[in-house]
């Protein structure tokens, strides 16, 4: 069955008329909802704890901004605009104990709520808006009067009004210009994750390490071992990204053709996709969910040496080299390992 694709004239902004939004965080996300709402003419204020960094910036930017509880007391709908293993804290410090009945929460990924490190009341919303870009594209998008496709997903509904706010936000955020889809918090929270670990970011940056060590080893030259298995990447990524894998092969050599459906299979076989069906199965169970929580409860310290160790990597060194000499490329200067919100 095909996915309804929900555009503009399915979002009613009205629905926020008289209502009051709070945006609980300014990172990534969580600031391109803000400007992106405050510029569509709803109500936007702001929740941050006591001596965050970004109450300057989201005060430069014309919002008034709270105390997180304060925020969660005065809005309609909230928007829980913090990192995964920061909600649950948060939550039961700050949004539980002034969450009053027909309030909505809202959330952009649905860890948390499928994982129940954040169990809402049964007399509240729940719902997500998840724009699949990042905050900076976003927001660059709504300005320049287009939209970044997302998905909407509804988990409570007491208010039977759910899907209609839901869509509303998508709207105010530019999502319903480019298309909205619906899901499942369920759907939305494994493929999210199972994404991330086995091809985006776990595969392919383990793919591009182990072609490069593989060419270093064999006696090549890094420079080249770096270009061949690293830079060129984009190039490909970007073709498949405009015009699908078949759209990608249009473009590239009949050798290298050759060499994509020949050999390709061989590398990522069937052990690979075993292996694969291992990582979801642990996500499906919450195994990974639990070990991520649990790392970040005992303040991370795998997570920093896995993240300290490929750092350390030789492709991290011949790569800043390299790039140095690309004038045409943004740079972008990495310091220390772990994400700052």
């Amino acid at each position: 069955m095909a996915v309804k694709i929900y555009s503009d004239k399915d979002g009613d902004l009205n629905v926020f008329q008289g209502k009051t939004l709070a945006v609980l965080g300014f990172g990534s996300q969580g600031h391109a909802h803000a400007l992106n709402l405050k510029d569509s003419g709803c109500n936007v204020i702001i929740g941050l704890y006591e001596g965050s960094k970004s109450i300057a910036v989201a005060k430069d930017k014309g919002f008034e901004v709270v105390p997180t509880g304060e925020a969660v007391k005065r809005a309609d709908v909230i928007f829980v605009a913090l990192p995964d293993t920061k909600q649950a804290a948060a939550y039961e410090k700050d949004i539980a104990p002034n969450l009053t009945k027909g309030k909505t929460i809202l959330f952009s990924h649905g860890f948390s709520i499928h994982f129940k490190t954040v169990v809402p009341p049964a007399d509240v919303n729940v719902i997500m808006v998840a724009p699949k870009g990042p905050g900076h594209i976003v927001r660059r998008q709504f300005t320049e009067g287009k939209g970044v496709p997302s998905l909407i997903a509804i988990y409570q509904n007491p208010g039977k009004n759910a899907k209609k706010l839901a869509l509303a936000w998508a709207k105010g955020i530019g999502g319903t210009r480019a298309g909205v889809l619906e899901t499942t918090f369920k759907e939305e929270t494994e493929t999210d994750l199972f994404g991330e670990q086995t091809v985006l970011c776990g595969g392919c940056s383990a793919l591009v390490k182990a072609g490069f060590e593989t060419l270093v080893e064999a006696g090549y030259s890094p420079e080249m071992a770096y270009f061949e298995c690293l830079h060129e990447l984009k190039l490909i990524v970007d073709l498949m990204n405009e015009a699908g894998i078949s759209g990608m092969r249009f473009s590239i050599s009949e050798t290298a053709k050759w060499g994509d459906v020949s050999v390709g299979p061989k590398i990522i076989d069937a052990s690979v996709k075993k292996r694969m069906k291992a990582a979801l199965a642990d996500i499906q169970s919450g195994k990974f969910a639990r070990e991520w929580v649990k790392e970040y409860q005992s303040g991370y310290p795998r997570y920093n040496a896995l993240l300290k160790a490929d750092v350390d990597h030789p492709i991290e060194k011949v790569g800043a080299k390299l790039r140095a000499m690309m004038p045409w490329m943004q740079k972008r200067s990495i310091k220390g390992v772990q994400a700052a919100y």
